[in-house]
């Protein structure tokens, strides 16, 4: 089935275009296999995980079901709308990676802590030389997987039904995708609460379950050659 996809402001700029055509796509496809067939035919559209979806004139969920010649559209966020760091806000990001900015979007006059956890490309692995990393994500889940982990981690760190203000969270995580570079940060953690221990607790929290779930995948470019890296990053 053929379907017509539209761009706009940062992911048509990206694209080159303001429409694109995607063609052999499987009877009944849903909104999120669009996205990802997208993301795959088009890596240069970065921002597509954190895109809404539109189908007609409404915004819809990924599982929404397409009939042959359907039109939607993929609008990047909305000038001037607000992250809900409270809920958490998760990126997948093709350029490089700026621990500074992801701590300081977290900050709140509110919080008196930040715990900030950034996992960075070391040069050696089991002896032998590393030349870079790449990874590969499944962007049409990463973003809903991440939403669940946020979820996991108000529900054991933070303050979920609001009886326990001092323990409130702001979180961000912002995992690279494509080529790393040794020394390049693949990704960080940023967590505010007012005070440390939830803090320090929440980015743990979170780190440990991104590893465990978040359908991202490393690939380790060495002198002897290039493996994957267990069954995800």
């Amino acid at each position: 089935m053929r379907v017509r996809v539209e761009l706009f402001a940062s992911l048509r700029e990206a694209a080159g275009a303001g429409e694109l055509e995607l063609e052999g796509l499987a009877e009944g496809a849903t909104l999120g296999a669009v996205r990802a067939e997208l993301a795959r035919r088009r890596p240069e559209l970065a921002g597509l995980a954190q895109a809404r979806g539109v189908v007609g004139d409404a915004y819809a969920d990924d599982d929404t079901t397409l009939a042959d010649g359907a039109r939607v559209a993929f609008l990047p966020p909305v000038s001037g709308g607000a992250h809900d760091y409270a809920a958490g806000v998760f990126e997948l990001s093709a350029a490089p990676l700026d621990p500074g900015a992801c701590q300081a979007r977290v900050a709140h006059p509110g919080c008196g802590a930040i715990a900030l956890f950034t996992g960075t490309t070391r040069d050696t692995h089991r002896g032998e030389r590393v030349l870079r990393l790449e990874y590969e994500a499944f962007e049409a889940m990463a973003g809903p997987e991440m939403a669940r982990i946020f979820a996991r981690c108000r529900a054991a760190h933070g303050d979920p039904d609001g009886t326990r203000p001092e323990r409130a969270l702001r979180m961000l995580c912002v995992h690279r995708t494509g080529t790393v570079a040794v020394g390049e940060p693949s990704v960080v953690i940023a967590v505010a609460s007012p005070h440390r221990a939830s803090a320090f607790d929440a980015c743990r929290f979170l780190i440990d379950e991104l590893k465990q779930s978040l359908p991202v995948w490393k690939k380790e470019f060495l002198e002897g050659g290039a493996h994957w890296v267990g069954d995800r990053s």
